[in-house]
């Protein structure tokens, strides 16, 4: 992939020190509010310890976060991130499965001398390496895991069939300039293979989980309203039970197996439901419990608490509903938010701290909340009126989001993705 289809940049630029010295005079706007004339929306680049934007040739409306052999919890400027993402090319286009280096992101933020003093001294700007493997038809969805020190990744495809990658030859070539032409010189993306592939789904889907407390275990659902469970079979192949599980009677848009608990799943549906699953029990009889009006219109996604029995939902109704599995018997969420104006297509838990997450919707609104903060009215402001206290933050700037991943290994970074390209940015506020 030449430099001209693939590219990273600070999304801060020389005009920051104008806006820097302006911000007295500025106010802070909350989104739906009209805006009088002569008013500008500009980014206060304060409020961003780091803020970069990437583009692809093709958009990548879905994309995961490799786990890599770099140390947890690095906090030391420039930063590497590797992903791996699908393309949705216009028709007559070929598309992709792409594994991405980003590296060389800098603190954007300066004003802190002491913090960027620890910053390593590199001139360059920011970088992103990328190699393909040519994907049968758009990506709907793709997800990734380690199994056995290999790195793979399962995509969804609008063909109705979901493929598993191996990824390692990927993310050796994108370590190397030299290796990474030699590869896309000898034309490497056209002539893998997937490890498998898996055609018994009888419609599309976009439901894909792997299951992080059984290696190799993993989740596909569709848009007629099947769930089928992918068992690890010998030398990278798979066991797929053909009999989806019974209980949705809709699309299965999003599943999410349980970090802690080995064979419980759960799955939300355009039915409005989201159902909780045991995948020992025969799969007629594997729903344990089930919300049957958990939103008011479709349920769009769900993510499952790292640390805490909470899941997140949210859906075409802009509603974000927290459930405690301890109660879910109730079929009432113990926490309701409404900011988004459109519906919610993307939320996740922070990866450590069990009362942060973060939610993107169709209004290109990211918000960031913190289910630990409580109304105060002695501190509320005229400014924020209206707005839930429990919301921290609200990151603009990207049409159609689709997608967010908190970095499992570095503090507080969030990467999203939309049609108009992927922001890579850590807020002050988390």
């Amino acid at each position: 992939m030449s430099e001209e289809e693939m590219e990273v940049t600070e999304s801060l630029n020389n005009d920051d020190e104008e806006r820097r010295d302006g911000q007295n005079n500025s106010k802070v706007y909350l989104p739906g509010l009209p805006l009088d004339e002569g008013e500008e929306l500009v980014c206060d680049p304060t409020t961003y310890t780091m803020y970069h934007q990437a583009q692809t040739s093709a958009p990548c409306l879905s994309f995961d976060i490799i786990k890599d052999t770099l140390r947890d919890n690095r906090e030391t400027y420039p930063l590497t991130a590797y992903l791996v993402a699908g393309t949705q090319a216009p028709q007559t286009h070929v598309n992709n499965v792409i594994v991405m280096k980003l590296s060389n992101l800098h603190k954007t933020n300066k004003d802190d001398e002491q913090d960027s003093s620890d910053e390593e001294e590199d001139d360059t700007g920011p970088k992103m390496a990328g190699a393909l493997i040519k994907h049968q038809g758009c990506v709907n969805r793709i997800r990734s895991t380690t199994l056995n020190d290999v790195v793979v990744a399962a995509s969804w495809s609008e063909l109705g069939r979901v493929n598993i990658w191996n990824l390692m030859p990927q993310l050796q070539v994108v370590e190397s300039d030299q290796l990474l032409s030699r590869y896309n010189k000898e034309n490497k993306a056209n002539t893998l293979t997937p490890l498998y592939t898996f055609s018994g789904h009888q419609k599309e889907g976009f439901a894909l989980d792997w299951c992080s407390t059984m290696l190799g275990v993993l989740a596909t659902g569709d848009c007629k309203r099947d769930i089928h469970i992918w068992q690890p079979a010998e030398g990278m192949t798979w066991k797929v039970d053909q009999r989806p599980l019974v209980g949705h009677t809709d699309s299965v848009e999003d599943l999410q197996w349980s970090p802690n608990e080995r064979h419980v799943l759960a799955s939300c549906s355009v039915d409005k439901s989201i159902r909780i699953w045991d995948t020992r029990a025969h799969p007629s009889k594997a729903c344990m419990l089930t919300s049957e009006q958990a939103h008011e219109n479709d349920v769009n996604v769900i993510n499952w608490n790292k640390n805490e029995p909470f899941i997140v939902s949210g859906g075409d109704d802009g509603f974000l509903h927290i459930w405690d599995l301890r109660k879910f018997h109730n079929k009432t969420p113990i926490a309701t938010f409404k900011h988004h104006s459109e519906p919610i297509v993307t939320v996740e838990w922070h990866p450590t701290d069990s009362a942060v997450f973060a939610s993107g919707g169709a209004d290109n609104q990211i918000a960031l909340w913190d289910l630990s903060v409580e109304k105060d009215s002695e501190t509320d402001s005229e400014e924020v009126e209206g707005l839930p206290p429990q919301l921290l933050f609200i990151h603009q700037g990207q049409t159609n989001i689709k997608e967010l991943h908190w970095h499992p290994q570095i503090p507080g970074v969030i990467i999203s993705t939309a049609e108009s390209g992927f922001n890579i940015f850590r807020t002050i506020s988390v």
